[in-house]
């Protein structure tokens, strides 16, 4: 081969390389997207939400509603939960981002080092809310509050004490 048809070659394989690669990626991306998508069609009017006792990772008298997904598994969920009026949830971080919307209720979010309620910001219901991965915050409601969780799981929740997890707590008994 002379070396122009060898070049015109070499770069033919390259294109083709560079597309096959593309399309797998693409590809890819396409069924990653694809799991995350629901197959079903649900709808939740308010009286059809079942409500059941929060996660163990929470002080008792939360309660808490699966709407989509599953917050202990990889992927996309929704949960509700309701809180009693005065409901305190200690100094905390989650792994992951965290979305919040007010349904009904105000929750009053401090955040930073010192977690002082005087700092508090108020969110009324029809409020939404997202805080970074790792940021220390704490949260308490005002009136029975329910509130919606979405994000991507596993949802964990990790006390800045761990005195203040209600699983260690069980542990001690």
């Amino acid at each position: 081969m002379k070396s122009g048809t060898n070049s015109a070659f070499m770069k033919t394989i390259a294109g083709f390389a560079l597309a096959t690669l593309s399309a797998v990626i693409i590809s890819h991306s396409r069924l990653s997207a694809e799991e995350t998508q629901s197959t079903d069609m649900r709808l939740y009017p308010p009286t059809t939400i079942e409500w059941k006792e929060g996660p163990a990772a929470l002080p008792p008298g939360a309660k808490m509603a699966m709407l989509e997904g599953d917050p202990t598994k990889e992927g996309p969920f929704v949960v509700r939960f309701q809180f009693p009026d005065g409901y305190h949830i200690p100094p905390h971080t989650h792994p992951k981002t965290e979305r919040v919307t007010v349904i009904s209720g105000a929750v009053y979010l401090a955040t930073g080092e010192a977690l002082d309620r005087n700092s508090a910001k108020e969110l009324p219901a029809g409020s939404f809310g997202f805080w970074p991965a790792r940021m220390k915050h704490t949260a308490w409601f005002g009136g029975e509050t329910v509130i919606q969780l979405h994000g991507i799981g596993p949802w964990q929740i990790n006390y800045v004490n761990p005195a203040d997890d209600p699983r260690n707590a069980k542990k001690s008994r």
